[in-house]
């Protein structure tokens, strides 16, 4: 395989969505200009039945890896996800069964191909299963494997340091974890493991073994992570991620529900713009002239376009604009600094089928069970909090006779009724 030395992809793998690089970035960049075919792999656990957002940030490496004509390996830990990743948790994961690990795997491929090629003719990316060789160990295997490691070293981990300040128990399972993946590393003979930031203390139990093991200095590339406002990161463990199953309207409005001050971090991190490109960003989110939602209309367009295609992503922005940007412009609080986008205005479509007749509007809401009572539906009714098709509601004796789909707002809800 003839290794390609492009300095743009080089520049762009080693700068763009990079949040660390050991033993350093010029060590690395001197060994991609080698000239020398590496090893390179991510590893992903089937925790959850789909991949989500936050692994394309990586999945771009390995495909740049890729491009460069280097062996890179898609990792899906089928084993490690039986374990639990304890990795920013403060319990214990639950145990999952090989028959779960099974039917959480099932879409991998088919939504990893949307960011990697994974079946390119001249250098295909490998899937490899990490319980192909984790379950062939015996114990004495492990017990050598764990000789290398002490509790000292595992008790470094923050987590374990803030249960222990908790009193929260840590299992001895959770101490095997990085060890198992560690061992990932020495079985594939890998030269580069790229993870996200929140895995550089199990890739440092692999770069450990490497050492000692296979007597070779593995690098590690962290990418960096997209989080919410407060600083948690988005993905299947918070449960507020954008999954690969969410449909093209409710991705596209959960990008549009992102603060402000994500959009740049989005185009770095979530789409294939390039590191110039991102400058220009930059540039404009700067001027006071900008408005920032039409930046974030193009990100959310970029996003969903990636996960689902271009024509639903048109429709999913046409949708967002056409029923719901109407209710976020003009409002005077919790708004942006230019007055233009509510955050957290925007929850997802829910579509509710209910049978056809005539609606009071404190019936239809009740009976969509988009409130408790109807005395709760009055109430919102009186607020002004209530539109129909973008239309506010202010008569509590408001009828609906519509044999068409009807858009409803109720708070902050908001779902498309269906009659039947």
């Amino acid at each position: 395989m003839k290794i390609n030395q492009d300095e743009k992809i080089i520049d762009r793998l080693l700068n763009k969505g990079v949040e660390e690089i050991l033993p350093s970035k010029e060590e690395l960049r001197k060994l991609l200009l080698s000239g020398k075919r590496i090893k390179v792999y991510q590893g992903f656990d089937p925790t959850a039945s789909s991949l989500h957002i936050g692994h394309t940030v990586a999945m771009r490496k390995l495909e740049d890896f890729r491009q460069l004509g280097h062996e890179v390996f898609f990792l899906i830990g089928d084993f490690t996800a039986m374990i639990g990743d304890p990795s920013d948790k403060m319990s214990a994961r639950q145990k999952l069964t090989r028959e779960q690990v099974k039917e959480n795997l099932k879409l991998y491929k088919e939504q990893a191909q949307k960011i990697i090629d994974l079946d390119n003719q001249e250098n295909p990316i490998k899937i490899v299963y990490n319980y192909d060789w984790l379950s062939k160990l015996t114990f004495e295997d492990i017990v050598e494997l764990c000789s290398h490691f002490t509790v000292q070293q595992m008790l470094k981990r923050d987590m374990f340091q803030k249960r222990l300040e908790q009193n929260s128990p840590i299992y001895l399972n959770e101490f095997l974890y990085p060890i198992m993946q560690g061992y990932d590393s020495v079985n594939l003979e890998v030269d580069v493991e790229v993870c996200g930031n929140d895995q550089m203390f199990n890739s440092l139990a692999g770069r450990h073994l490497s050492k000692q093991l296979l007597k070779k200095d593995k690098f590690v590339l962290t990418g960096k992570l997209l989080t919410t406002t407060d600083g948690a990161k988005m993905g299947k463990s918070e449960n507020n991620m954008i999954s690969f199953l969410d449909r093209s309207n409710d991705v596209y409005g959960k990008v549009m529900a992102l603060p402000d001050e994500a959009i740049l971090n989005g185009f770095e991190l979530l789409t294939n713009k390039e590191l110039e490109e991102i400058e220009k960003y930059k540039q404009l989110l700067e001027n006071t002239n900008t408005n920032p939602m039409d930046l974030k209309k193009e990100l959310a367009f970029e996003v969903t376009k990636t996960m689902h295609s271009e024509k639903e992503a048109k429709i999913a922005q046409e949708y967002w604009e056409k029923v719901r940007q109407g209710w976020v412009q003009g409002t005077d609080t919790s708004h942006s600094e230019r007055g233009i986008y509510l955050e957290g205005a925007l929850p997802l479509l829910e579509e509710i089928s209910i049978k056809k007749q005539e609606y009071n509007i404190l019936d239809l809401i009740k009976e969509s069970g988009l409130v408790e009572s109807k005395s709760a539906a009055r109430r919102l009714v009186e607020q002004s909090a209530v539109s129909v098709n973008n239309e506010k509601v202010k008569d509590i004796n408001f009828v609906i006779k519509s044999e068409e789909p009807v858009v409803i707002k109720v708070g902050k809800k908001i779902a498309k009724i269906t009659f039947t």
